[in-house]
């Protein structure tokens, strides 16, 4: 019987198919030969203490004007599936969380989930590198904004960004003496009921923030460096920003070896790393991107380095 593999992910309508990470993935499933099954965040349960799930049978192509086909959805056990990718994008919420306490439930059946639906509840991205924090940039996290002002005061110039963002969405440049700081600071923190983190602005961001893909905690020989565009100080793809292939560096290889064994054990089987000079500033658990750059670039089969790695532990 062939392998199967079922997805939770956002609206796979609404995805990019050029430079969708999870359409990479999914084109290489099926070219292994594995049973396509699909899945939103609405289509989990739990019956009597097993996991359940309303899953469609998928069929994908590459294709950018079509590249999907759904058929008929019906509600089963997850129990008997090979591998369940967790592929939603943050927000990090609270239906997040409880998607993957279900996934557990799953895995406890013998369902493989990817990433480890643990680590995805347990890691925050922006909080999970202060696990590293000797190659971090100076960061403060903090709700109260006279706390996250004296860090900003000590620091002269920052980045300040809510604990749930992706994609460059609500970051902020700003200084001391900046006298938008006050408002970015009560917009960021919902006038102190949210946390929101601010780092030190490292200047190397104008040669790209790199984002070096981790495949059970070795890293994929380049990095895509997205830089930024124009006046803007962001190099997310997502903001406009260029995305341009990069061998990694002695600072990237240094950052992924010591992340990297905590990354195995914590079951985080792909990941990407942020890396700004030789500052590491995100771990990604929940949806890391950049496969369909990469690939392009560099004729590599970065899907095909993930599967070879989880078929090898079958």
């Amino acid at each position: 019987m062939s392998p199967s593999l079922a997805v939770l992910m956002d609206p796979i309508a609404g995805i990019h198919p050029h430079k969708d990470t999870t359409l990479a993935l999914l084109l290489e499933a099926q070219r292994r030969g594995y049973r396509l099954l699909y899945m939103q965040q609405g289509d989990l349960a739990l019956r009597q203490g097993r996991a359940l799930a309303r899953l469609a049978p998928l069929t994908v192509r590459d294709d950018a004007d079509d590249w999907f086909t759904l058929g008929e959805a019906s509600w089963r056990e997850l129990a008997g599936i090979d591998y369940v990718f967790a592929r939603k994008d943050p927000p990090v919420d609270a239906q997040f969380i409880y998607d993957t306490m279900v996934l557990e439930f799953a895995q406890r059946d013998g369902v493989r989930v990817v990433n480890d639906p643990r680590g995805l509840r347990d890691r925050n991205e922006k909080l999970f590198s202060l696990a590293f924090p000797h190659l971090c940039p100076p960061t403060a996290i903090a709700r109260d904004a006279g706390e996250l002002r004296r860090f900003v005061a000590e620091q002269g110039e920052v980045v300040l960004k809510p604990l749930d963002g992706m994609g460059g969405r609500s970051i902020f440049r700003s200084r001391h003496g900046d006298p938008n700081l006050n408002v970015i600071l009560e917009t960021l923190t919902g006038n102190g009921h949210g946390f929101a983190i601010a780092q030190k602005f490292i200047p190397e961001i104008a040669a790209g923030d790199k984002r070096i893909l981790m495949i059970d905690g070795e890293p994929v020989p380049y990095a895509l460096a997205r830089i930024p565009q124009g006046d803007d100080f962001r190099g997310n793809l997502a903001a406009g920003g260029r995305g341009e292939g990069v061998p990694l560096g002695a600072g990237d290889r240094r950052i992924a070896a010591e992340v990297g064994p905590v990354l195995r054990q914590l079951g985080l089987r792909f990941v990407g790393l942020d890396v700004i000079g030789d500052w590491l500033t995100e771990i990604n658990v929940t949806s890391p991107t950049c496969v369909r750059e990469l690939d392009a670039q560099f004729g590599l089969n970065i899907a095909g380095m993930l599967f070879d790695r989880l078929e090898a532990d079958r």
